[in-house]
Formats: C-alpha cells, sequence, structure tokens
C-alpha cells in the first residue's frame, strides 16, 4: 500500500489512494456531501470517511474535535475532520467530494456580488488606480505604484479577455465609464475571490476543531457584512489579497493532518500549496506579507512540537526542516520574481510616472528619455553643457563672462533618488538674514527644481581651462577629476563656503558665487566621485553614471535636503552639502548631454553625428538592475499616501466603526456607496475579543490553582481557536499602529475577517460551556434562541444598508439621515 490522502480546492475534495493496480472512481454522500461512486463497478466502502461522518455526541459536536498538535501523547492523534480517507484493498482511487455547504455559501456569496455588478457606470474609490493601471498594461505603458502587480495583472488579464484596449481616461472618482471598458468582467475578478471567502472560512472553521454549526455561523457572518461585499465586488484588491492569505493558512493546518504520513503526495500538495497561496497574497498587497509570517509562525510551531516528539527520529526532523525552508524560500522567490518580470516585460514603453526612476531606467523605456538622448554623446568632457531634465532638447543661445561661443547644443545634473528633481540656480539671492536671525552668504540661490527648465543647464568644465568650447584632443572627465560647474544662463560657478544652510542649519549652503567685494573668495571646485567606476573604465558617462559631487574645500557632498525653500526661494527644494557620503540624497547624475568643438553650428552638426553616440533605440537595461531600482522606489515613494483626507481614520477607530468612506455618489441624485460594515457584527466582535481574552486570563489563573473548568480536550481545542484565530487578528491589525502613512477602514479588512471567526469561536464556547460545563439545557436553549434573534438583527441590518451597499437607490435626504446610525458617519447629502 503506497498511502492515500485528501486534496481540498474550495468546496470539492479529492482523495487519492494508493492501493494496488485496479482503477476506481468513486464519489461518496454523507449528510452534507453529495458523492458519486464508481469505477470497476463496485459501491463505495460501508463507512465513509471519517471527515464526512455524522456528528459526535453531543459535547463533541460542540466543543470541536480534538487538537490535532495537543500533548506529546494526542496531539498528533485525528479525529473529527482531522482524520485521514480510510482505504481499502483495491486498486488505485480518485474520489471526488462536493461538499454541499460550502457550494450554497459559494453560490449564495457569489449571487450577491453578481447582482448589479455593472452598476454603478462611474468610477467606485480606488477603481480610479486599479482601472487606470489595467489600461497600461494593455497599452504597455510604464505606470509606478508602491504596490506589488499580481492582483493588477488579473483585472488587466480580464480586461484584455473582454477585447479592453485600454483607451479609457480613468480621470476622477465618480467619472462615467463609456461603452470601451468591460467593467462587469473588471468587476468579476474581486467578485470571485470575494464568493470564496465565505466556503475558506467554512472550511477553516472545521480544520480548527469548531463544530460545524459554529463553522456555518463564521461562514455567514461573512456574508452578511456589507463592509466585506462592497470590497470585494468593485475593482479593489481585497477580494484575491483575502481569500489567498486565508485559503494559504488553511493548507499549512491541513498539514497537521499528515503527520503520520510525512512527504506523502497529499501532504506535498499542502505545502507547496500554502507556499503558493500565500506568497499570491504577498504578490497582490504587501500587507498580504501579514497572511505570510501567520502562516509561518503555524508551521514553525508545529516543528518545535515535533521537536518534541520522541517518536521522530532525527533525521527526520532534518527532513521536516529543509524541506519546509525549501520550499517556503523557492516558491515564494520564483513567484514574486515572475510577476515582476511579466510587469516590467509589458510595461516597456514611456508612462506617466517616468521622472520617478532614475535616468537610466527611463533611457531603457521606449518612446520616453530614450527618444531625447538618442544620437548624444556619451562621455562628458570639459566644456560639455549639462541640463537635467526628461523632456526634450532644448536650444539656446547662452552668453556672458564664462562664455565665447555663440550657441550650444544643450544636455543635462539630476538628483538620481527619491524626488525627481534637477540641479537649478536662477538670478536671485539668499536674504541676508533668515527668519531666525541667521546670517547668509547672500550669493545666488542654488536649488533642486522639480520641472524643466532653461535653468537647469550647467557647463561642465576643468578649472585649468578658460575655453569652454571643445577642442582636440577631447578631454574627457575621469573618476577623481576635479571640475567647476558654471551656471549657464547666469554664468556663475557652482560654489560653498562654511556657512549654513537656509532650512538645514547643520549643513553647509550651496550658492553660485557672486562677487561682493568682501573678503569671501570663491571656492568654487567639486571632486567627481563616480559610485562605480569599472562600469565605464573610470570615465563619466551620460546617463548611467551616478556620482557623487565633492566641494573639495570642505570635504562636503551636493546633497538634496528634501526640504522645501520658503516664498524667496520660489518653494523650491533646498540643496546643500553633507559631510555623510554614504546616502542616496548625495547621488547625481547626467541625463542630456551634448558637446561640440567649433562655433560654426553646422559643422557642429556633422560632428555630432559622426561622434560616438547612444543608440537611437531605447538603450537595454538589465531585468536586475530595473527590479533593483523599482523595489527601491517602491519602499520610499508612496504615491498613496494622501495627507488629511476627509476620509481617514485610525486603527483605533476601527474597531468601533466610527468612520466609514464615501465611495462614490451620483451626480443626478443622493444613490451613493458608502464604505460601511454591519454594526451589529462589528460591534459583536469586537466586545468577543474582550470576552475572549478575559476568559482566557480567567482560565489560565484557575489552572493556575488545579481548577480545571473545562476538559482537557475542550481546553486544547480554546487554545489552539485562540493561537490561530487570536494570533491572526493581531498579526494583521497591530502593525498599523507602527505604520506612517494615510489610513482607511478598509485596511482592517484582513483582520477583521478572523475577527468574526473568533466572534463565532466564542458563541460557540458559551453554548459548550452552559450545555456541557453547568449542564443547564434551559440556559442553552434561551442562549440559542439569543443567537438566533441576534443573527435576525444580523440579517435585518444587512438589508438596510444594502442600499449603501449597491448604491441602486436614488435616496431622498430625509432616507440619508435615516441611514446615518452614527453621527460621525459622513454620508453625502447633495440633492
Amino acid at each position: 500500500m503506497c498511502g492515500s490522502g485528501m486534496v481540498h480546492c474550495g468546496v470539492v475534495t479529492w482523495a487519492f489512494r494508493d492501493v494496488g493496480c485496479a482503477g476506481e472512481f468513486a464519489l461518496l454522500v454523507t449528510r452534507d456531501t453529495y458523492t458519486v461512486v464508481r469505477g470497476d463497478g463496485e459501491s463505495a466502502p460501508e463507512t465513509p470517511p471519517p471527515e464526512f461522518a455524522p456528528d459526535a455526541p453531543d459535547a463533541k459536536d460542540v466543543a470541536g474535535p480534538e487538537k490535532p498538535l495537543k500533548s506529546k501523547s494526542k496531539k498528533h492523534q485525528s479525529n473529527g475532520v482531522h482524520k485521514e480517507a480510510s482505504t481499502a484493498e483495491g486498486g488505485p482511487a480518485i474520489s471526488i467530494q462536493m461538499d454541499i455547504i460550502s457550494a450554497t455559501l459559494f453560490m449564495v456569496s457569489f449571487a450577491i456580488r453578481l447582482w448589479r455588478l455593472d452598476h454603478p457606470k462611474g468610477i467606485v474609490f480606488d477603481e480610479l488606480h486599479y482601472g487606470k493601471y489595467a489600461g497600461h498594461y494593455l497599452q504597455n505603458t510604464f505606470f509606478f505604484d508602491s504596490q506589488p502587480p499580481f492582483g493588477k495583472q488579473m483585472i488587466a488579464l480580464a480586461a484584455y479577455i473582454a477585447g479592453y484596449d485600454g483607451s479609457f481616461k480613468f480621470d476622477r472618482i465618480g467619472g462615467p465609464y463609456d461603452a470601451t471598458v468591460p467593467v462587469f468582467a473588471m468587476r468579476l475578478v474581486p467578485a470571485f475571490f470575494g464568493a470564496l471567502l465565505s466556503p475558506t472560512v467554512y472550511k477553516l472553521m472545521q480544520e480548527l476543531g469548531s463544530s460545524q454549526p459554529a463553522a456555518l455561523l463564521a461562514a455567514v457572518l461573512i456574508v452578511l457584512d456589507n463592509a466585506v461585499v462592497i470590497q470585494t465586488r468593485y475593482i479593489l484588491l481585497e477580494g484575491p489579497l483575502l481569500f489567498f492569505g486565508l485559503a494559504g493558512v488553511l493548507c499549512v493546518l491541513r498539514l497537521r493532518r499528515y503527520y503520520k504520513r510525512p512527504f506523502s503526495l497529499p501532504w506535498f500538495l499542502y505545502l507547496i500549496g500554502a507556499a503558493v497561496l500565500l506568497t499570491a497574497a504577498a504578490c497582490v498587497r504587501y500587507f498580504g506579507l501579514f497572511s505570510f509570517m501567520l502562516g509561518v509562525g503555524i508551521l514553525t510551531y508545529d516543528f518545535w512540537e515535533m521537536v518534541g516528539d520522541r517518536s521522530v527520529a532525527d533525521r527526520q526532523l532534518l527532513a521536516h526542516c529543509l524541506t519546509r525552508t525549501a520550499i517556503f524560500i523557492s516558491i515564494p522567490v520564483t513567484l514574486y520574481l515572475s510577476c515582476f518580470y511579466v510587469h516590467l516585460s509589458l510595461l516597456y514603453k514611456a508612462g506617466p510616472n517616468d521622472n520617478i526612476m532614475t535616468s537610466a531606467f527611463q533611457a531603457s523605456l521606449e518612446g520616453g528619455l530614450a527618444a531625447i538622448i538618442a544620437n548624444q554623446p556619451m562621455q562628458v568632457v570639459h566644456g560639455s553643457q549639462v541640463l537635467r531634465t526628461a523632456s526634450r532638447i532644448i536650444y539656446a543661445c547662452v552668453c556672458g563672462n564664462f562664455m565665447n561661443y555663440a550657441c550650444m547644443l544643450q544636455v543635462t545634473l539630476r538628483h538620481s533618488h527619491n524626488r525627481a528633481c534637477w540641479l537649478h540656480s536662477h538670478d536671485a539671492l539668499y536674504p541676508q538674514k533668515y527668519a531666525d536671525g541667521r546670517g547668509s552668504s547672500h550669493q545666488q540661490q542654488v536649488t533642486c527644481y522639480s520641472y524643466k527648465d532653461v535653468n537647469n543647464w550647467w557647463i561642465v568644465k576643468k578649472p585649468q581651462n578658460e575655453e569652454l568650447v571643445v577642442g582636440e584632443p577631447l578631454e574627457p572627465i575621469k573618476h577623481g577629476d576635479v571640475v567647476q560647474l558654471v551656471h549657464g544662463l547666469t554664468s556663475r560657478a557652482l560654489n560653498s563656503h562654511d556657512v549654513a544652510s537656509a532650512m538645514s542649519p547643520h549643513n553647509q549652503e550651496v550658492s553660485c558665487y557672486v562677487d561682493h567685494n568682501v573678503s569671501m573668495p570663491a571656492q568654487n571646485l567639486w571632486r567627481v566621485e563616480l559610485l562605480d567606476p569599472d562600469r565605464t573604465k573610470g570615465m563619466w558617462h551620460a546617463v548611467e553614471s551616478q556620482l557623487r559631487l565633492v566641494h573639495v574645500n570642505s570635504s562636503t557632498a551636493l546633497k538634496f535636503s528634501g526640504r522645501q525653500l520658503p516664498e524667496w526661494g520660489f518653494k523650491q527644494h533646498e540643496v546643500v552639502t553633507d559631510k555623510i557620503f554614504d546616502q542616496e540624497d548625495v547621488v547625481w547624475n547626467v541625463e542630456e548631454h551634448r558637446y561640440s568643438r567649433t562655433e560654426n553650428q553646422k559643422e557642429r552638426e556633422k560632428e555630432l553625428i559622426s561622434s560616438e553616440m547612444i543608440p537611437t533605440e531605447r538603450r537595454e537595461l538589465d531585468f536586475w538592475s530595473k527590479l533593483y531600482e523599482l523595489q527601491y522606489k517602491m519602499l520610499f515613494n508612496n504615491q498613496e499616501n494622501v495627507a488629511g483626507h476627509m476620509y481617514a481614520s485610525d486603527p483605533v477607530d476601527w474597531l468601533t466603526l466610527k468612520r466609514g468612506v464615501a465611495y462614490w455618489i451620483d451626480s443626478e441624485s443622493n444613490a451613493q456607496i458608502h464604505f460601511v460594515g454591519n454594526i451589529v457584527t462589528w460591534l459583536s466582535g469586537t466586545a468577543s475579543l474582550v470576552f475572549f481574552t478575559a476568559l482566557f486570563i480567567l482560565y489560565i489563573l484557575r489552572r493556575q490553582r488545579s481548577c480545571y473548568d473545562i476538559p482537557e480536550d475542550a481546553w486544547d481545542n480554546f487554545c489552539n481557536l485562540g493561537q490561530v484565530l487570536g494570533g491572526g487578528y493581531l498579526v494583521h491589525y497591530l502593525p498599523y499602529f507602527l505604520v506612517d502613512r494615510t489610513l482607511f477602514l478598509h485596511h482592517y479588512m484582513p483582520a477583521y475577517i478572523y475577527k468574526l471567526c473568533l466572534l463565532a469561536a466564542v458563541v460557540e464556547h458559551v453554548h459548550y460551556f452552559l450545555r456541557h460545563v453547568l449542564k443547564q439545557k434551559i440556559l442553552s436553549y434561551a442562549f440559542l434562541a439569543l443567537v438566533g434573534a441576534w443573527l435576525a438583527a444580523i440579517l435585518y441590518v444587512f438589508s438596510v444598508f444594502l442600499p449603501l451597499t449597491y448604491g441602486h437607490v436614488a435616496l431622498t435626504a430625509n432616507q440619508v439621515d435615516e441611514l446615518t446610525w452614527r453621527d460621525s458617519w459622513d454620508l453625502i447629502v447633495h440633492k
């Protein structure tokens, strides 16, 4: 006999049996499953697999089956839902078992989401972003988003299959869709995954040892929550995020069934499935890493329990450790890199967020900077004029005391990382005294400007050369060379003195030198330090060379401080020098670049054509360089962070549903979609957190005094539920207290799902305690009646708030007021 096993996929269970040579296809029928048998004409075994057997006696039915990982003697015994499928002698068999309850939950949930799915025919909340991203994928135009691409790729795929060309402009929330946008198809993706949540929760609760009624209660709470429905039926990413996270944890828990049969086919399938699903959650949004951490934590705990089992050989422990580690490293890394490889392969054209990326990245995109820098010289040489802009080549005639030529073709110093801006100066001086009373150098201002401008032009020259026109032989600038940078329009050299800067007094001021006939000589020498000189053989190249400009007199580096100057600095960004070299803000690069050796324009054009050129095609940048830069930008450029949003909320507010979020409002009526949950389950869930914590502390204290209120099996099950559900809630909730960004109610959704599961577990435990510990049947029946009334209230609230869920009713002002159950809810009345 080679073994047996079962693999659950949603509402369908596949059972594998290796028992011989004859074939058998079996579908088994039990109380809550529809099973069709057959293969060789024989009926199924008389005893169905224990997982689908009728309920155990009352105590077991309410308390739930014994925890799979318990004490040394019992923790790996299987009973109830944790027993493996039995096998009979015969041939290899595959049985398909359909769970009717799970299937019903899925169909009901799907129907709730499919109803009027294409309404409203306008942009709902963050559909503004995700719909736009789908269009960029279909048009192959680069865009920047601070979250991983997998969820957006699924939506784009659905749009592609539906024939969308990506031409619609997602310009504002509430804006109407035109006929080219397949709204139904794009919303179908999150709706499908949202419909899978309730059967997944049902299976998860059963896997944790809850009874079937408790598992069904948790699933029903998911079905009847308005917030869950809203967040999983529009073009948003919470549907896939929640499903992948929950399904991954479910697969991790299913591994416990195969404690006695590790390394079997089902064991590997669940382990690989857990790694795939949990990685998929993290690839939808980085908040999915919380689910990944939870799954890894459960795996680690189970392995630690296994270490204490003396029946497990040392060699097997090592095999467990290596196998689990290898799978949970190789699969996540492979999947994560794969979705970014697809992302970067599809987005090869210049797009709306190019200026966030470095010049080298922009030059690799078709039709963007690649078109601007086409045919420009590679090497920066004496007399080169540098312009840090990312748009078009600018021609200008420049006159001044440093220039003896008539007209020069321009190029480009840019800040390489974080905010895209260009070294800039203008004919305005620093004020003699700052607002705090400190004095300045009163020299010409030097800033970092976020837009293209003629004042971004700079000429790089060697100090010993007065001539700016390039002559023979060419004098390339190398790593370690000392240069001067002359501002193109004002002809003043970049300078720094031992004077505190305006907004960063601990740094040194940067200016263009103005001779005020005072005892302050120019200090305008800068040393070129390439970050990777070996890449260009020590030569300073345009675009690809990143460098530091070190002020020779003070040994400080030119730095973008990130601070904004006041009105006298035209609200531009401050440039300073800093003694700390090991930081991203001191890194610059040349973007556009031209040089000439003659004043005759036709001769210069002929020379440029015959000189060393950058290819006219888009420049190639390897995948790893692109990925590194993109990941860095995703970590430090968060365009989702909208400061001061009127619907923003704090994590503490989420516990009591203090604030909702306006998702959509009809321009012609008060019909609206407002993200607000079922307040009955919301408050009940918060109360269950307090109750469960208090009860757990009480049990611990009494057990310390040898007072055992509940049987050991019930205690183990109680602890198991607390570890997974309580731990899942905390892992998904507490990190938001440390997040420095604008938060909304929908960020609470992953934690909220675990809170609803814990609520169902608390209801089950209270009923168990009344019936089997206190043995008060009347109280237990009264409690069940109370639960029934509570469920009726939940159903009533769900139905009352459906107009805010679907936005299908043109509400009057009075009706909107009636739906504003809390003064802090900002529902909209504009008609």
